[in-house]
């Protein structure tokens, strides 16, 4: 299955028109209290652990889109956006969603 930001694949012709996919992952509670605090206390500083798991969740929900895709029988999903919301009463989750356009190229 090819992904791609971009609206149309260089070289492919797009046959069909699937229809819109999206898939989702919430990541929970305490986690990005926990990541700000350290972003202040170690200025430039990478929190390996952190990043593996906003990863996971993104790679979730780009899985579920195109698992949404293929059983819409396209192959390819265009116009790919992926965002980052907080949610929940103090913000204490973290939505990651991936949408894009599902077609079938050549």
């Amino acid at each position: 299955m090819l992904v791609t930001t971009t609206n149309n694949v260089e070289g492919h012709k797009v046959l069909e028109y699937k229809g819109l996919v999206a898939g989702e992952a919430i990541l929970g509670a305490n986690m990005f209290r926990d990541l700000f605090a350290s972003i202040r206390d170690i200025v430039g500083g990478r929190s390996g652990a952190y990043e593996k798991v906003l990863n996971d969740a993104r790679e979730t929900a780009i899985g579920d889109m195109t698992e949404q895709a293929r059983r819409l029988g396209a192959n390819a999903v265009i116009g790919v956006d992926i965002d980052y919301e907080t949610i929940g009463s103090n913000g204490s989750m973290l939505m990651v969603s991936a949408s894009g356009t599902a077609v079938k190229i050549e």
